[in-house]
């Protein structure tokens, strides 16, 4: 196991920008494959998670090369998506209280909720940027997918390239629930994203609690230009 980061006073992005571009190309690309559902067939909880994927990630491209508000990185854009399209493809509650970690069993529903929220807001407000970065040659390529007929949490591992440098392998961890496949985990470049925010918040509550996390992640979020939703 790694060892904690070293504290800081804000919660650190990784260090390769391109890198968590790849990753939130993948996550608004969870988005608009469900914007994309009045056009095609609706998802079950049935579909194979690799389709489910391969869907989305066309689906992204094209919608962000067309929409040129969303291309501009507009907030409220972004925002808008979130709420309406990727909360219902992607199990970011289990994504936070994985990164948390044994912080997460301490804390109050009340608690719990508020780092939901503020993880949230993190993360749009330091990857949300990127999505104007993406390139007219952008693509993602499926890789072969292996998974047991009744498994239960699998991966999903593509490459994504922006046509101008060597492609990027960027793996989903999918949990299948009463609703479905959902994205709880992502992996870029050998590193996973629970795992890299977890160091860090084993830092923070090392400190001061469930509170000393809550309190990172609000001031890195202030420390952002992007309004607070």
């Amino acid at each position: 196991m790694r060892a904690p980061h070293s504290v800081s006073s804000t919660v650190r992005p990784s260090p390769s920008r391109l890198a968590w571009l790849a990753c939130w190309v993948t996550a608004l690309a969870i988005a608009f494959f469900a914007a994309a559902q009045a056009r095609a067939q609706a998802p079950s909880p049935q579909d194979p998670p690799n389709v489910m994927v391969q869907k989305a990630a066309n689906n992204v491209l094209e919608r962000i090369r067309k929409d040129a508000e969303l291309k501009s990185g507009s907030p409220a854009k972004i925002n808008q998506a979130i709420d309406e399209l990727i909360l219902p493809y992607v199990d970011f509650e289990k994504t936070t209280r994985l990164a948390v970690g044994r912080y997460w069993r301490q804390a109050t529903p009340e608690q719990r909720a508020e780092l939901v929220k503020e993880f949230r807001n993190m993360l749009v407000r330091t990857y949300g940027g990127a999505v104007s970065s993406i390139t007219p040659q952008a693509r993602v390529d499926m890789r072969p997918y292996r998974a047991e007929p009744d498994a239960t949490d699998v991966v999903v591992r593509t490459t994504v390239s922006d046509g101008q440098r060597d492609p990027i392998p960027v793996d989903y961890r999918l949990g299948k629930s009463a609703d479905g496949w959902k994205i709880y985990d992502l992996n870029v470049m050998g590193v996973w994203f629970i795992e890299n925010y977890r160091n860090q918040f084993a830092s923070f509550g090392s400190q001061g609690g469930v509170e000393a996390i809550i309190k990172a992640l609000k001031t890195h979020s202030q420390k952002m230009n992007v309004p607070e939703k």
